[in-house]
């Protein structure tokens, strides 16, 4: 079995083409970037927290996650400016199309009472986030080593105008949306 990119390349490019009607190549929308977060606000008590955070989205993900830190103080969350606060990774090119592969085909499945991801999740610019409750649901995170379930958020970056060229594209590539 071929790639995600494969298929956009060979299949997918020509269906969307005449299914939205675009007439300039170039105007097709493909996927840019996925970007993964972990916000994690316990991390201002114990700061060892974000260490295993960016751990697990590396398993997740096979790039190296970066430590966030906080941009400013507030006395109310006990937050000082450079205190890390969250894991991110941004993927792009192979890993980009691998993990998106395992999220529709492996992990969004796993999800308890999943009924498809909400329709919701698009910005108007052509971009879909989608937040996950539970990170156990990808097959490299290891039941027995974690501490807490922790939640993340997926932010699928597009060159899409419009949200409904996003959403078919997604569509397109098998993203399970929920039904009305």
């Amino acid at each position: 079995m071929g790639t995600l990119k494969d298929l956009y390349d060979n299949e997918l490019k020509a269906e969307l083409q005449k299914k939205l009607g675009i007439e300039n190549v170039m105007e097709i929308p493909k996927l840019e970037k996925i970007v993964l977060n972990m916000g994690l606000g316990e991390a201002v008590l114990n700061p060892k927290v974000v260490d295993q955070a960016a751990e697990e989205l590396t398993l997740l993900t096979g790039q190296r996650a970066v430590v966030t830190r906080a941009k400013k103080s507030i006395a109310t969350f006990k937050l000082r400016q450079g205190m890390p606060i969250g894991a991110r990774v941004t993927l792009r090119h192979k890993r980009m199309y691998d993990f998106l592969s395992k999220l529709i085909n492996i992990a969004l499945p796993r999800v308890r009472d999943f009924r498809g991801v909400s329709v919701r999740g698009f910005d108007g610019r052509g971009n879909y986030s989608l937040g996950i409750s539970e990170h156990i649901i990808f097959p490299e995170i290891d039941y027995d080593k974690i501490e807490k379930i922790r939640g993340l958020n997926v932010t699928i970056v597009t060159s899409a105008k419009t949200d409904e060229h996003a959403r078919a594209l997604l569509d397109a590539f098998g993203m399970p949306f929920r039904k009305k």
